[in-house]
């Protein structure tokens, strides 16, 4: 379970891998664009850890590799034609 921004529980497993990758992938972009944190007058924001989002991106796409059934997860094979 986790907190969205109202304070009010959320229940991760419902959602698909994909929208939490693109949900992680937007907050890692908030951070690189914006910063980890930063303070106006007497208020502070401290975004999500950068390394913690990277892990959960990693662990998601290997969730989603390892659901494919495919021998080699993150490859593509192409095939060329003789002229």
């Amino acid at each position: 379970m986790s907190e969205n921004n109202e304070g009010t529980a959320i229940n991760l497993e419902t959602f698909p891998n994909r929208e939490l990758l693109a949900h992680v992938d937007a907050a890692i972009q908030n951070i690189l664009v914006g910063g980890q944190s930063y303070k106006l007058g007497s208020r502070s924001l401290t975004r999500a850890d950068l390394g913690l989002l990277r892990q959960m991106r990693n662990e998601l796409l290997a969730q989603e590799n390892a659901g494919d059934g495919s021998l080699l997860p993150g490859t593509v094979a192409a095939f060329f034609e003789g002229r």
